[in-house]
């Protein structure tokens, strides 16, 4: 199964030579979509805030290949200044503190990078004569929590704890851009991502792989029965590109938001177990039941990208898992 969806011959002379400016690029999606950008000739430039030795944007030497930019998203001058010099044709929003419990506990500087980050950067590319798309992440927390699931696009945006309502403010303001100003904008809203990469360790997907991976026990914040979608890297660079040609190709996306998901909700409890059957680990998982302040149960419908973008994922959870724990054992420096 290839990573992700293979480019027809269009879409590779598309995007090539194309100049792709990348927030976020040493993220986790930020450095899967760096890399294949550069795969398929992109002109890429990244946005990079701090130097991350062990991204997948260094470790794959994506970021060798690429125009860097140090500086953060709220610095107006800066994102003004690498979208005239290089004469940037694409933008993808990717930066924000991701972090549910920093947001929580630090919610200034989500605030200022999620919400502030995202009007300064739009407001640079309304300026900018030379910016033709833009896709700006949202999330799955954007919508706050709802009682009827799955989560379609058409439910309001009602976040209440920091990250959501940073979430919410940051997708209501690019839809206000592209309504009142008629830029050309995107909003994709995924789950939970994951793969190689994320290295946010509280996290639980990479939290349990690294546990494992030391003879210890995975540690559960939660009481482990949290519903959320988990969605694969490599599906969401995929989605992410074929949102940006849509958009190129004026086929009705500008202003729209889209879900995508693998529409195959699972618990935190699940989640783990899936890992360690994987690993073939025998330990048992420790639940702290710490976690407040999270929304219970959580999960989106990707119909609206099945209908209108003839988008699907390519991988199944357990598929996704496999490279995910693969890539971590190299990064650990296990042969296995």
């Amino acid at each position: 199964m290839e990573a992700v969806r293979t480019m027809n011959e269009t879409s590779d002379s598309f995007w090539r030579d194309r100049s792709v400016f990348v927030t976020g690029a040493s993220g986790l999606l930020g450095s899967w979509l760096t890399k294949r950008l550069c795969e398929v000739g992109a002109d890429v430039v990244c946005l990079v805030r701090d130097w991350v030795p062990q991204s997948e944007l260094v470790r794959s030497q994506s970021l060798q290949q690429a125009k860097v930019v140090r500086g953060e998203l709220d610095d107006f001058a800066t994102l003004e200044r690498a979208l005239g010099e290089y004469e940037v044709d694409t933008v993808f929003n990717l930066a924000a503190q991701t972090i549910v419990l920093i947001a929580n506990r630090n919610p200034f500087s989500t605030f200022e990078t999620n919400i502030r980050g995202t009007w300064r950067l739009l407001e640079a590319c309304r300026r900018s004569p030379t910016v033709k798309q833009i896709v700006s992440a949202s999330s799955d927390k954007a919508y706050g929590e709802h009682a009827q699931l799955p989560y379609t696009e058409e439910y309001a945006l009602q976040g209440t704890h920091p990250y959501d309502v940073s979430k919410s403010c940051a997708d209501l303001i690019a839809h206000a851009y592209a309504v009142t100003y008629g830029l050309p904008i995107g909003i994709t809203r995924c789950g939970n991502l994951y793969g190689g990469g994320d290295l946010n360790w509280n996290r639980i997907v990479p939290g349990t792989i690294r546990s494992i991976i030391r003879g210890k026990r995975p540690v559960i914040r939660s009481d482990g029965l949290f519903v959320r979608d988990y969605f694969y890297v490599e599906d969401a660079v995929c989605a992410n590109i074929l949102l940006a040609e849509s958009l190129a190709r004026n086929h009705g996306t500008s202003g729209e938001a889209f879900n995508f998901s693998n529409e195959q909700p699972m618990s935190v409890l699940e989640m783990t177990g899936l890992i360690l059957k994987i690993m073939r680990s025998d330990l048992k998982p420790q639940i702290l039941n710490e976690t407040t302040g999270e929304i219970r149960e959580q999960y989106l419908s990707a119909a609206k990208a099945h209908g209108m973008l003839g988008w699907s994922p390519r991988f199944t959870t357990e598929e996704g898992l496999k490279r995910t724990i693969k890539w971590y054992r190299n990064l650990f420096g296990e042969a296995k």
